[in-house]
């Protein structure tokens, strides 16, 4: 009975969050719900566990706060928004991250199944540096190889320094849609925004030339006027099917 109940709630919070554009501004907001949910972000699936993500909070205290909100277009849910989180694909932290992988490898193991052990630390130790290291003339050769092997076995193809790329953004988006589902079993609203000039965003936080803002994501308690109109998606027989 409980686990049904626990389902229900989570059906219950998919179906209400919305992308809201306009925020209450006088109403109460808890920014230590924020941090919150972010912990929780950083428990969501991603490509060989490398966490390749990092989080800007903007609260509405912070002097960045309205010069951020300019950047975003000026748009409603960003100048409205109590708080502004930042969501930044860091690919350039993959030795680190590879790093600590292979420890705690090391260290879950330590010893009990050695060939398992060895397969996972050679994942670490030789696939992800393989796959992730960039050197001149790197991207075409990773290709052909895989084209070649592929030719004999299943093979990834994905393996050029933009199919590398676009994974990491898909590992921070399965976090950022964590964020927003935990905010919203919080009782509060968010909207994803893609409109922004990355490369001011980046200069007015002062982030490193590598670094990829994913999204921006407005937090706050939404207003009825925030929600454009009754939610419309393509009828699911058109995007789901069954082989």
């Amino acid at each position: 009975m409980k686990n049904l109940i626990q389902e229900a709630g989570f059906f219950n919070i998919v179906e209400a969050r919305r992308s809201v554009r306009v925020f209450d501004q006088e109403g109460d907001f808890e920014h230590s719900v924020v941090r919150d949910c972010l912990e929780l972000a950083t428990l969501a699936p991603n490509s060989s566990n490398l966490q390749l993500w990092e989080f800007y909070r903007v609260p509405e205290s912070s002097p960045l706060k309205d010069p951020l909100a300019e950047i975003c277009m000026k748009q409603k849910a960003a100048k409205t928004a109590r708080e502004l989180v930042v969501v930044v694909a860091r690919r350039d932290n993959w030795k680190q991250t590879t790093k600590s992988n292979y420890e705690q490898v090391k260290k879950n193991y330590n010893g009990t199944d050695p060939k398992k052990q060895k397969q996972v630390l050679s994942y670490y130790g030789k696939l992800i540096p393989k796959l992730y290291a960039k050197y001149p003339l790197w991207s075409p050769i990773k290709q052909l190889v895989a084209w070649f092997v592929g030719l004999k076995r299943p093979m990834v193809r994905e393996v050029s320094e933009t199919d590398v790329r676009i994974s990491v953004h898909k590992s921070v988006a399965l976090a950022a849609m964590t964020f927003m589902y935990a905010m919203k079993s919080r009782g509060y609203d968010t909207c994803p925004l893609e409109g922004f000039d990355s490369k001011r965003v980046k200069k007015l936080l002062d982030l490193p030339a590598s670094a990829e803002i994913s999204m921006i994501i407005a937090c706050g308690k939404g207003l009825p006027e925030g929600i454009y109109g009754e939610r419309f998606r393509v009828n699911p027989d058109q995007v789901i099917f069954e082989k």
